[in-house]
């Protein structure tokens, strides 16, 4: 059921430079300008946030917790700049857990990885807004135990497409043998969870998933699409992609940067029929939450398997449908097709076209 939107809160008073100790799960967590506004459309201050996910902790931490966690930053507000950062922070409390992930890039960082509400909100201070856990658990690294379905509505395409195209990704899993958690992404999309046994490798994962998002696109080709290249593409993208190494997704109960401050809210889906992404906010999710619980508390309960999927991923191979693109930061992957939009290939192929330059080095950030 949706919930009233809510009116503006009360900001918090505070003095420059003020402090505000949270106690929570037997820890304190030091609330640094607990006034300072994140969300001036809408007012919502650090310490909203704080509270926010102190409510819903057990919820989000269901979708993110015990999981290496991407921090992004949003220091000066949803007006302001923010960044992405990979490294836990060196000045933390020994309380926060972290662990060492290794990047397709070769490189490696800690990140930290939330076990309670007290990480939650210390989380929240650095001002947090998103939680972005990878798909695996602290304790392996290498075996995802949850497929993402992204559902990425190109410009024009109405929420009630994007709801239909939910639908038919929760038959076509159900027709897999697995179970999808259905969630609103917070903006215009959907993301749809599924909880897997952790026996398949990151490229398996991937490879699950692609094959999930032909399927769809094959069922309803006017309404999904799995092409990569934003030329090609119609309807409701199914971002297969998101489920490569590295990536990461705003996680269940995520507050997500939007004037109103939307958050990613988990539904069952005889919700999703009626849902409306402007119902589910930092303000609103609380009553919600107290009212109904979880509606993702079980998720954990049936683990799936991928056996299926991965059936009809070497069936489209031996029907000449071999990879799809990767992101342009991985290394090139054996059969996959060349990475540049079909209309430039175009070009390239063409005996008229003009000789290509070098392209200059890129500057390692």
């Amino acid at each position: 059921m949706a919930t009233k939107r809510s009116t503006r809160p009360a900001r918090v008073p505070a003095a420059k430079g003020a402090k505000e100790l949270v106690k929570v799960d037997g820890h304190e967590v030091a609330v640094s300008n607990p006034g300072k506004v994140l969300f001036p459309e809408a007012g919502y201050s650090k310490l909203d946030l704080v509270r926010y996910y102190m409510v819903v902790a057990e919820g989000a931490l269901r979708g993110a917790g015990g999981r290496p966690n991407m921090l992004v930053r949003y220091p000066d507000g949803v007006g302001g700049e923010f960044f992405y950062q990979k490294r836990a922070p060196a000045s933390r409390p020994s309380w926060v857990e972290v662990v060492t992930l290794r990047f397709p890039s070769g490189r490696s960082a800690e990140e930290v990885v939330p076990r309670d509400a007290a990480a939650l909100a210390w989380m929240a201070n650095l001002a947090c807004l998103e939680l972005h856990p990878h798909p695996v658990r602290a304790e392996d690294l290498d075996h995802p135990d949850e497929l993402r379905v992204d559902l990425d509505p190109v410009p024009g395409v109405k929420w009630s497409q994007v709801r239909q195209v939910a639908r038919v990704v929760e038959a076509t899993l159900a027709d897999f043998g697995l179970a999808g958690w259905p969630k609103t992404s917070g903006k215009r999309g959907m993301h749809v969870a599924v909880r897997i046994a952790r026996k398949w490798t990151f490229d398996e994962v991937r490879r699950a998933a692609l094959a999930l998002a032909r399927e769809v696109e094959r069922r309803v080709p006017k309404l999904a699409t799995s092409k990569w290249w934003k030329e090609e593409r119609q309807g409701v993208f199914i971002d297969y992609n998101q489920n490569a190494k590295d990536r990461t997704v705003a996680s269940a109960y995520s507050v997500r940067p939007t004037d109103d401050a939307r958050v990613s809210a988990p539904l069952a889906w005889d919700e999703v029929d009626a849902c409306d992404p402007r119902d589910f906010t930092l303000a609103t999710m609380p009553s919600r939450y107290q009212r109904i619980g979880d509606a993702h508390a079980h998720i954990d309960d049936h683990p799936g398997s991928l056996v299926g999927l991965l059936e009809l991923s070497a069936r489209h191979a031996r029907d000449g449908m071999k990879d799809a693109p990767w992101p342009p930061q991985y290394a090139k992957a054996p059969e996959e097709p060349p990475r540049a939009p079909p209309s430039r290939r175009r070009i390239s192929a063409s005996p008229s076209a003009p000789p290509r330059r070098p392209s200059p080095a890129r500057k390692r950030s």
